[in-house]
């Protein structure tokens, strides 16, 4: 029993330290608000360039909340951030933040961005009212793959928030909203 929660230790350690050396340390500062929008500019290029129902969305959404580099990684306990910029009218009206932990079986470190599609002024509403929203409580949110991606439209598009994944990189199982908190910050 000891040897073992040597080991866990052990792993923990290297993990931590593979984190900060891959993440560096001009990540740990939190970017200016430039930085980001012309990060969450990027993202939705991107995100436009490979997905022709976002690109429709964009169009029909009350706002967009864009997430462009969240950091994942754990070792049984996990944790993910990353800083985005709310979008109204091709226009940032504020900055976010979202994190969130999760204990299991896992091992890893990734990095993704994600974007919120906020469809409804109640979905809008939500985001301001809530003191931290934590994704799971609230309006409705469908995470669009791929597959359901092609027969998305307007039409069909009756949820209050659609949410696309973009940018994965690196060895993690699995990626999900549940538990997330989104909470406004300054710039």
């Amino acid at each position: 029993m000891i040897r073992s929660i040597n080991i866990r230790t052990l792993l923990c350690m290297i993990l931590i330290a593979a984190i900060s050396f891959i993440i560096g340390p001009e990540q740990t500062l939190a970017a200016s608000g430039a930085e980001l929008d012309r990060e969450v500019d990027s993202a939705l290029t991107t995100l436009f360039a490979k997905s022709e129902s976002a690109k429709v969305l964009a169009e029909k959404a009350k706002a967009i909340l864009v997430f462009p580099a969240i950091t994942k990684a754990g070792f049984i306990v996990g944790g993910q951030y990353g800083q985005g910029a709310l979008r109204e009218n091709g226009k940032t009206v504020g900055y976010y933040s979202s994190v969130a932990a999760s204990y299991g079986l896992q091992a890893g470190i990734q990095k993704f961005g994600y974007a919120l599609f906020l469809m409804t002024d109640s979905a809008r509403q939500y985001l301001d009212r809530s003191d931290g929203w934590e994704i799971g409580v609230g309006p409705s949110i469908v995470v669009v793959d791929v597959g359901a991606a092609g027969s998305l439209t307007t039409t069909t598009a009756k949820s209050d928030v659609y949410a696309f994944f973009f940018s994965q990189k690196g060895l993690m199982a699995g990626i999900g909203l549940q538990g997330t908190k989104i909470t406004r910050i300054n710039k």
